[in-house]
């Protein structure tokens, strides 16, 4: 800023005479260079002879009685009697300047102000400063009032021939700032704030202001200082935060404050997006609107967590082979390696699944760690899913539903058929469908009535609406939602026997994989569309995931010698096209506690914005078992730390 804060200050004893820093010589001088416009004209002030030459503008600024006028002893008509302010005249303009210097002084805000002003009771003014605007703009916390009401029309101060000397330009300022702190006390105390006026006689100048500060009046705050020389980058540093769902485009937060603020805001920075007052007060409460103001699965919302509007899914099968044992770690099924990040949305089914189903959620809840919980899990004889998702997700979800179907002709048997879960994430439903199909190399028609009586008797969705009503077929499940993932045992084989599916695995993994895939049940039956109508599944590049020797890299040693195969598939449809997007399909190799290896997919899910009128999940999920991961996550690492610690005890050797 051009301009530079003038500091103003007085003393009690009548021997010493105010001055204005910066503007007023030593030897007397008139003020010169304050205001921005000039022109060579004196200033009245009130109680001076030439006070009542001038029609301009005048303010009235009551004095409270206890409180003296300093006078000169040069001014005998400032002696005579003590400084009594007129009631300005009644003149359509003048009235008009008064209101508009009343509003802008009323506009005036002291937010940073930590010590209150001192001039009650006789004592004089003391700490505080003032800045001035740049030239051009108005002036916002210039000039005190009694100078002139219209900020406009303020002419430079200027000694003009005949006027009155230095002892009466002394007099006119007391009476200034007197009458100045006077209003200033008044208006601070009116609006709640302690405001004061800090190193008035400091001929030290204060560094420049960052415009972007909170405060648009005056901002005396005590750390504004030249000792603290990092004042700056420090205010900067605090008034600027990221947000992870907020573009560079973005505005910065309008929560930003100091810490030097009396009246600043206490909470610390957080990554939430803030909320305006206004945008709660105007919120729509239509239930079901689209683009409502604060719509819980609406447009703002969802843009707040997914910018791109793609959620991040994680897909996996695995026949466990009814085996009681479960692998040491899962950190290779559910974080492989391939995958830089963690996903958004974790499905996991499993087909013979072990016989303690709650040990087995416990073990991914594990996993992933406190910041996943488990949205939804379900059952099915030994079939087996569970929904994990961020917790920070959980408000976005409707009610999760689920149906089954058994295929086998004794309904009791529950070691084959499907399982179905189905929620809404913000505005798209999704269905997560996981099989198993009848087994056997030549039993491809069983598999294909298991395919039908499952989109059949599937009874999805119940009370949670359809997205898409109109495109809904009746006769078949994977219509009625809009992203659908179906996964599983399929059973479907390699036809052509052992010896050419061993040759063929001999040669290298690429050309061996497309190889085998000519010879594939399942893929030549999607080819004629007897199955999985609509469905895509994403190019293959691993070996076949059945049938191992347990704890081995071998295929089936046994007598009956199984033909390897790719019986464990993810397969998908949407509504529209485009939706899904496969980033990676793989198996994992080193888990070998069952003879079929799990099977994984990463995808890219679009999310479009949804309605409120559904049933809300309302933050729902296994609290529980979410205690039981923390405490197992917790268990864990202090035995690890207890067998470093004895390792390194056990490595230390006495010589005696």
């Amino acid at each position: 800023m051009p301009s530079k804060l003038a500091s103003l200050g007085h003393s009690e004893t009548a021997s010493q005479q105010p001055t204005v820093q910066g503007c007023l010589r030593p030897e007397g001088s008139m003020l010169k260079g304050l205001l921005p416009n000039s022109v060579e004209e004196p200033v009245p002030c009130l109680g001076s002879p030439a006070a009542g030459d001038r029609r301009g503008p005048e303010r009235s600024s009551e004095l409270p009685p206890d409180t003296p006028e300093q006078v000169s002893n040069k001014d005998p008509q400032a002696q005579a009697r003590p400084f009594t302010p007129k009631p300005p005249p009644p003149r359509p303009r003048l009235e008009r300047a008064l209101s508009l210097d009343e509003k802008g002084w009323r506009k005036r805000r002291f937010r940073t102000s930590r010590e209150d002003l001192t001039v009650r009771n006789g004592a004089s003014p003391s700490g505080g400063s003032l800045q001035d605007e740049a030239p051009g703009t108005p002036a916002r916390n210039g000039s005190p009032p009694c100078l002139s009401t219209s900020l406009q029309e303020i002419p430079t101060a200027r000694r003009a021939p005949g006027s009155g000397g230095p002892s009466s330009w002394g007099n006119c300022l007391s009476g200034m700032i007197s009458t100045s702190l006077d209003l200033l006390h008044r208006e601070g105390a009116s609006a709640g704030n302690t405001p004061r006026l800090a190193s008035l006689l400091s001929p030290r100048p204060l560094p420049a202001m960052a415009r972007n500060v909170a405060s648009e009046g005056l901002r005396t705050a005590n750390k504004v200082d030249p000792d603290h020389t990092d004042y700056k980058l420090r205010l900067q540093a605090r008034l600027f935060r990221a947000h992870s769902s907020l573009g560079p485009g973005r505005p910065p937060s309008p929560l930003a404050y100091d810490d030097c603020s009396l009246h600043s805001s206490r909470s610390t920075f957080s990554l939430l997006a803030p909320i305006r007052a206004k945008d709660v007060r105007s919120r729509s409460y239509l239930e079901g609107s689209l683009l409502a103001s604060g719509a819980l699965m609406g447009a703002d919302e969802l843009a707040r967590y997914f910018p791109d509007r793609s959620v991040a899914l994680f897909v996996a099968t695995w026949n466990m082979q009814g085996q009681k044992e479960l692998p040491p770690n899962l950190d290779e099924l559910l974080l492989p390696a391939e995958a830089d990040l963690a996903q958004d949305l974790y499905v996991v089914g499993v087909q013979e699944g072990c016989s303690d189903r709650r040990e087995w959620e416990a073990r991914l809840q594990e996993t992933l760690g406190p910041h996943y919980v488990m949205l939804y899990s379900a059952a099915h004889g030994a079939l087996y899913m569970a929904v994990l998702i961020r917790r920070d997700l959980i408000w976005f979800c409707s009610e999760v539903e689920s149906s089954t179907v058994t295929t086998r002709i004794v309904s009791q048997i529950k070691t084959k058929g499907a399982l179905g879960v189905s929620f809404t994430f913000f505005g798209t439903s999704l269905l997560f469908i996981t099989s198993h199909f009848t087994s056997g190399d030549g039993k491809v028609g069983e598999r294909l009535v298991d395919y039908s009586k499952t989109v059949q008797g599937l009874a999805l969705p119940k009370n949670v609406p359809d997205t898409s009503p109109y495109r809904s077929d009746a006769a078949d499940v994977t219509t009625r939602f809009d992203e659908v993932f179906w996964f599983g045992d399929f059973n479907f084989r390699l036809s052509g026997g052992r010896a050419a599916v061993e040759a063929i695995l001999k040669q290298d993994l690429g050309s061996s994989v497309q190889a085998l895939l000519q010879h594939d049940q399942l893929t030549l039956e999607m080819q004629r569309g007897s199955i999985f109508k609509g469905f895509q599944e994403p190019d293959i590049h691993f070996l076949p995931s059945y049938k191992f020797d347990v704890g081995k890299d071998s295929y089936d040693t046994t007598s009956k010698q199984r033909t390897p195969s790719y019986t464990d598939r993810i397969l998908y449809r949407s509504r529209h096209k485009g939706d899904i997007c496969p980033i990676k399909y793989s198996s994992c190799p080193g888990v070998r506690t069952s003879d079929h290896r799990p099977v994984y997919g990463l995808f890219r899910v679009k999310v479009r914005p949804g309605r409120d009128n559904i049933p809300l999940a309302a933050g729902k999920f296994d609290r529980e078992l979410y205690l039981l991961g923390i405490k197992r996550r917790i268990s864990r690492e202090i035995q690890r730390q207890q067998a470093l610690k004895s390792q390194h005890a056990s490595a230390i050797c006495t010589i005696s």
